[in-house]
């Protein structure tokens, strides 16, 4: 169970809307909220997708990593970038600074929700397609979840109120 001081962590596919829930959550148990995908961006001072064209994939996902190993913040609900679950010792420290819930969309949902797929800055290999990167990814997202919610058939608040209710925050 989440601890008064401890972060709520989302993981998830692209498209598993960690970045809306994020800050409806935030908002409404009063915590603030941090985009790392964001923060990788400011870091960077390029996007996602600049940084794979760029330097490739890997490169991405070390960034990343490094981001995720040195982020130092309490009470927070963070979003993660999609492909987080790669580096183990990211998510045994995103672990031992809270609770990770898992976003479970499933492939049909998530497709219709993305339609730059190309151009959205995903670390992923050059010739994967989605359905191979959701293949590759589920197992890793279910591996590292505390709480996992099936997020298909649900609003964003109702993803919220599920979490609320899981962990007992208040709102």
């Amino acid at each position: 169970m989440v601890q008064n001081q401890s972060n709520i962590i989302l993981i998830g596919m692209p498209g598993s809307g960690k970045s809306t829930v994020g800050i409806i959550l935030a908002k409404m148990i009063s915590r603030d909220f941090v985009d790392t995908d964001v923060i990788i961006q400011i870091s960077q001072g390029r996007s996602l997708q600049d940084i794979v064209n760029r330097k490739g994939h890997m490169v991405l996902r070390q960034i990343e990593e490094d981001i995720l190993l040195n982020l130092k913040c309490f009470n927070h609900v963070i979003a993660t970038g999609g492909s987080a679950i790669y580096s183990h010792s990211a998510m045994n420290y995103l672990k031992s600074q809270g609770d990770i819930v898992f976003l479970d969309v499933d492939l049909p949902t998530l497709r219709s929700r993305i339609h730059n797929f190309e151009t959205r800055g995903l670390a992923k290999q050059p010739d994967q397609t989605f359905a191979d990167l959701f293949e590759e990814r589920g197992n890793l997202y279910k591996k590292y979840a505390d709480f996992m919610i099936d997020c298909s058939n649900l609003k964003q608040e109702e993803i919220c109120s599920t979490i609320i209710d899981k962990y007992g925050l208040d709102s």
